[in-house]
């Protein structure tokens, strides 16, 4: 899927290979309960919540994921808080797709944020929510310290997703329809971190994979889709890319314990066969990026 410009703005253009990843199997899908066990999991250990990175008090405005609304990350934006931010949930009730005026709304949110605490703000995205959290830093990269997405599927065929039906039935048009908006394929502008999961039952992680670029990184968990929001390695994770201070950027480090559990994202892509986007398929075809439905 590709976009162009058109009479009403940008719009997507499909272009399709002859063959492309199928969807996520059965298996995959099904390990997706494991999502119960990752919240409750996080929460058990609001004790040691404070072992993590602690913040400087900026604004985190947090994006929900398809069909998801800000309950569904209520735990991470406590987690946040606990830890000296100051996160705020994009207050639109669900995430039904990019509906008329969504990204607008998203957009003043951002814009009231860094007017109220005059200072940058960081944008969190799960899964959906992060390809609006890159479209808003690319608009206004000026307001924007930090971009973090969760399990996004901003690279990759769009049919590869497990949900590209539920967001056809949530949003009202089809995932190969001209109605969205922003540039998937270019990268934003500023320090940019997505966490994906292998094991991921709704979004393939070569989808959710950040190319090689300044202030750009993967980091892997072993998570479910569901539960990547809540999962205590992501957050983690989390709170140390926000506890950067504003300007600083450095690359998430995997010494020690932590090889035992983040993952390597380039051995990853070697070891699993993925195609960064722009690569070929095995008939040739150009691999082009796509808006996934989660």
């Amino acid at each position: 899927m590709a976009l162009r410009e058109s009479k009403n703005g940008i719009g997507v253009e499909v272009q399709t290979t002859r063959q492309h990843e199928p969807a996520l199997g059965l298996l995959l899908q099904i390990l997706e309960v494991r999502a119960f066990w990752e919240h409750c999991a996080t929460f058990l250990m609001r004790p040691v919540w404070r072992m993590s990175a602690s913040g400087d008090g900026h604004p985190v405005l947090v994006l929900p994921g398809l069909a998801a609304g800000d309950a569904s990350t209520t735990l991470m934006r406590r987690f946040l808080k606990s830890r000296g931010f100051a996160p705020i949930g994009w207050g639109q009730g669900l995430n039904l797709g990019l509906r008329e005026g969504v990204l607008e709304r998203a957009h003043d949110r951002l814009r009231e944020l860094h007017r109220e605490h005059r200072r940058k703000v960081s944008i969190i995205g799960w899964s959906l929510g992060g390809l609006y959290a890159r479209e808003l830093a690319k608009q206004s990269p000026e307001m924007v310290r930090l971009l973090i997405s969760l399990g996004s599927p901003f690279t990759g065929d769009p049919r590869e997703t497990n949900a590209w039906r539920l967001y056809e039935y949530a949003s009202g048009h089809r995932i190969d329809s001209h109605d969205f908006h922003g540039r998937l394929r270019a990268p934003p502008p500023v320090p940019t971190t997505s966490i994906w999961s292998e094991t991921d039952g709704i979004v393939a992680w070569r989808c959710s994979f950040e190319t090689r670029r300044d202030m750009a990184e993967n980091i892997v968990v072993a998570s479910s889709h569901l539960g990547l929001g809540a999962h205590p390695a992501a957050l983690f994770a989390v709170a140390d890319r926000l506890a950067q201070p504003e300007g600083h950027w450095e690359p998430f480090h995997r010494n020690g314990w932590r090889r035992l559990v983040y993952g390597d994202p380039h051995k990853t892509r070697l070891r699993r066969g993925g195609h960064p986007s722009g690569t070929r398929d095995r008939r040739g075809a150009s691999m082009n990026c796509a808006l996934r439905a989660e």
